[in-house]
């Protein structure tokens, strides 16, 4: 199977733009279906995410592969939090059969988060492990050792943590994740630019691709609960009193403003290779910010 217009986007020097699509607690997927239609010719891929925030929804594979169906380009989010070494690769092995060829590996946010608190979560692998495990299967045998009758090829990458309180941790496992054999990577939520340049200055001494992490936030609000309650983001007072600042029913406009300003300000420092716009459930949004962003593909 050739290499995928992702990986081939990845090596250009284009300014890559992902963002991703929120299964739904449903089998109605019409909604998906329309964020879907309404994204995959405005970006270079769109990921799927997996069960995120350990909520059970529509499954990632599942979602990847109507992406491709509809002519998208699919990046497969996998967890390690719910599946052990044969499901995951498994998994794998289905998703190449049918043409789905990036994969961003995750460790799994925990059980305690989501919605399911009585689940048993595996952890089997970790992230770093996952990414071992798909270069095993590009080798051609399985974690076993055992041989594959044809093995499989894909564009890999991780998450990483630029605004961490400390950061050491996150370099030291960004580390692990390149010698590991990840291509790119996803930052997680950045709304602190000096974070990324000083991340950057780092990062900037391996072969990889980094693709800052946008969040849309829709209000004062939500950018508290964000900080609160959901993993590894943390959002600048700042912006918050920016958010807040705005009349009631504006929080939306103002967050649009607010990724579009960041965007355009990484593209035209050339900070990093791109960015992964997270709407946070408001797909409907993103043609708006790529235009307000002013990038060639919006």
């Amino acid at each position: 199977m050739a290499n995928s217009s992702f990986e081939e986007k990845l090596g250009s020097n284009k300014f890559v733009v992902t963002t991703e699509v929120g299964p739904p607690k449903s089998v109605d997927i019409s909604e998906m279906v329309h964020h879907i239609e309404l994204l995959k010719d405005k970006v270079d891929a769109i990921n799927i995410t997996d069960h995120q925030s350990s909520v059970m929804r529509f499954p990632s594979l599942g979602g990847a592969l109507l992406v491709k169906e509809l002519g998208g380009e699919p990046v497969l989010q996998m967890t390690c939090r719910d599946r052990n070494r044969l499901a995951l690769q498994a998994d794998l092995l289905m998703a190449y059969s049918r043409g789905i060829t990036n994969v961003l590996c995750l460790t799994g946010d925990s059980v305690d988060v989501g919605d399911h608190k009585e689940a048993k979560p595996v952890f089997d692998l970790d992230s770093v492990q996952l990414l071992k495990m798909i270069r095993t299967l590009e080798s051609g045998t399985d974690m076993g050792g055992n041989e594959l009758k044809a093995a499989p090829r894909f564009c890999i990458g991780a998450t990483v943590h630029p605004e961490a309180d400390f950061v050491e941790p996150q370099l030291v496992k960004f580390d692990k994740k390149v010698a590991a054999g990840a291509q790119f990577f996803q930052t997680q939520g950045i709304f602190d630019l000096a974070s990324l340049r000083r991340f950057m200055q780092y990062a900037s001494q391996f072969n990889v691709k980094i693709l800052a992490g946008i969040i849309v936030l829709s209000s004062a609000g939500m950018a508290r609960y964000m900080n609160n309650n959901v993993p590894g983001i943390i959002v600048s007072q700042t912006i918050i009193d920016e958010l807040a600042a705005v009349e009631k029913g504006k929080g939306l406009q103002k967050g649009i403003e607010i990724a579009a300003r960041m965007i355009k300000t990484i593209k035209e420092e050339k900070l990093c290779h791109g960015v992964h716009i997270m709407a946070v459930g408001n797909e409907r949004v993103v043609p708006g910010i790529l235009e307000a962003a002013e990038l060639v593909n919006a």
